[in-house]
């Protein structure tokens, strides 16, 4: 199979840019997909370690630099705007369009994320099937589309209904639920827990940064903040700053436990399964993804009110650390999941022939 895969904008596609969870789908699936005999072209910044057939650059430093501001990139990853319309779109959109139009065949898949945005792209080659193939956001357009979660699946089909009526969302055949992949050797694992519980990622209220502050200070325990966002005060966390993806395994794998504790409906959450990774219980929400993916009282704990969240404080440090690992590793791995997108991308191929009909 051929994939040509557009990368965001903003980002390069290598392991520096961890805080982009976009980034980091594209640059992983392009190497999955690599190793398994399939060709791939990927396209974004200058800047790329991941392993494809063919890397083409569509944008340079300086456009982003000029796009965005002469910030560090690296931790202003919110600067990305998603008005199609706004230059960096256009600009990047028109070259992969341009790209690909150079090395497309027919049957090529074209793989995007983010939504609406590379929906220009996808318009211009309806020849080719766009798959938008790590959702994680509501605004979908494309015909074929890989969710993360079945409960992220089923809101967005529910929030997407144009017929009133809960029993009136329909499913659509080919679309898919693939949980998002990691590569194992970047999450290093320890049965030596430290002292301290972390919250690591974006530093904003959607996020639950308060619940893990609230919790830590009812049970004056020590509490490690990493992430771009709202800075705690000192008195309440330590703050570390943006970190790369060396320490942020060394912090995930040395945690007594890792806060994920999303107000939102989470569609996947992508620090939850980096910690279980790294053997680290984790204590969330009970709702979205991590009612697919955590096992009460065995990864780690979905808590409700303030004392659910101290109890599975308290609790975490008797959790089997290498079980979790194990666990995570059978779930999330790229050599487990790599499968997994084959088959769902010989189950689009059958649409050139009788597709649902195929026997």
């Amino acid at each position: 199979m051929r994939f040509h895969i557009v990368n965001l904008p903003n980002t390069q596609t290598t392991k520096h840019y961890q805080p982009c969870a976009y980034t980091q789908k594209n640059r992983r699936f392009a190497e999955m997909m690599t190793n398994r005999g399939h060709e791939v072209f990927l396209y974004g910044g200058e800047e790329n370690d991941a392993a494809c057939t063919e890397f083409v650059t569509i944008v340079t430093k300086a456009e982003q630099a000029e796009w965005f501001g002469g910030n560090d990139l690296y931790k202003e990853l919110n600067n990305l705007t998603w008005n199609p319309y706004d230059p960096h779109w256009l600009i990047s959109n028109a070259r992969a369009v341009t790209e690909i139009a150079k090395r497309k065949r027919d049957r090529d898949f074209i793989g995007v994320l983010g939504g609406g945005c590379h929906k220009p792209i996808a318009d211009t080659f309806p020849e080719l099937m766009t798959v938008e193939f790590g959702v994680g956001y509501s605004g979908v357009f494309a015909d074929y589309r890989v969710f993360e979660s079945y409960a992220w699946m089923h809101a967005v089909y529910g929030s997407h209904t144009t017929v009133p009526g809960v029993m009136n969302a329909r499913g659509r055949f080919f679309d898919t639920v693939i949980p998002n992949y990691y590569e194992v050797e970047d999450f290093p694992f320890s049965a030596e827990k430290d002292d301290y519980f972390l919250f690591i990622g974006r530093i904003v209220e959607a996020k639950g940064i308060q619940v893990a502050i609230d919790t830590c200070k009812r049970l004056g325990a020590k509490l490690v903040v990493a992430g771009a966002g709202a800075v705690p005060a000192p008195e309440v966390a330590e703050y570390v700053g943006v970190v790369d993806h060396v320490r942020r395994g060394e912090l995930m794998s040395r945690a007594r436990g890792v806060f994920v504790p999303s107000l939102y409906l989470e569609p996947f959450g992508g620090v939850h399964a980096e910690a279980m990774l790294c053997g680290t219980p984790v204590i969330t929400t009970d709702w979205g993804v991590f009612t697919e993916t955590v096992q009460q009282g065995v990864q780690g704990f979905r808590c409700r009110d303030l004392r659910e969240f101290c109890d599975a404080a308290n609790a975490v440090d008797k959790l089997d650390y290498r079980a979790i690992r194990e666990y995570a590793i059978s779930k999330f791995s790229t050599d487990v999941v790599a499968p997994q997108y084959e088959e769902y991308f010989e189950r689009l191929q059958t649409l050139w022939g009788e597709g649902w009909y195929t026997v």
